[in-house]
């Protein structure tokens, strides 16, 4: 069972998704309303409990020479897509595999690459993987956010 998370972890868990890299943890104590050394804490607690499971960049493939992204709707046996997601990974081009619990396609692939040579081939390895490719879809843009359930502040406007 997880352990459960409180109002300093909420805020200290938003702010690193807005903004991990700058903000130190004063900073995030500040947002929080905790000390330095309580948010050092929970932050090595969180990353101890697998809430927290890295940090990484967001990165524009548009911008960054890789225009083309590309989401594979797929359909794994049930009993093997959760095996299949870390071999999927290791395609190259692919950089996000999403297990889906709903609908008859349970596997959302993302890929991305400079032309349509880069992704097309990712379709056939999934194949020979046993994965059937029930859609492909050209996106355009993707925006994230953090989430706002972990905004202290989005809890006084409810």
């Amino acid at each position: 069972m997880v352990e459960d998370i409180d109002d300093v972890d909420r805020a200290i868990l938003h702010a690193l998704q807005e903004d991990a890299r700058s903000l130190s943890s004063g900073d995030i104590a500040e947002r929080a309303g905790a000390s330095d050394s309580t948010v050092r804490k929970r932050i090595g607690r969180l990353e101890s409990m697998g809430i927290i499971k890295g940090y990484s960049a967001e990165v524009d493939y548009q911008k960054s020479g890789y225009p083309l992204r590309m989401l594979l709707f797929c359909t794994a046996p049930i009993g093997e897509r959760g095996a299949l997601a870390p071999q999927i990974l290791d395609v190259e081009g692919v950089v996000s595999v999403q297990e889906l619990v709903t609908g008859e396609e349970n596997l959302l692939v993302t890929a991305v690459g400079e032309s349509d040579e880069d992704v097309t081939p990712v379709a056939q390895r999934l194949i020979d993987m046993g994965v059937t490719v029930a859609d492909e879809v050209l996106v355009r843009s993707h925006e994230t956010a953090p989430f706002s359930g972990f905004d202290p502040d989005s809890a006084d406007e409810q």
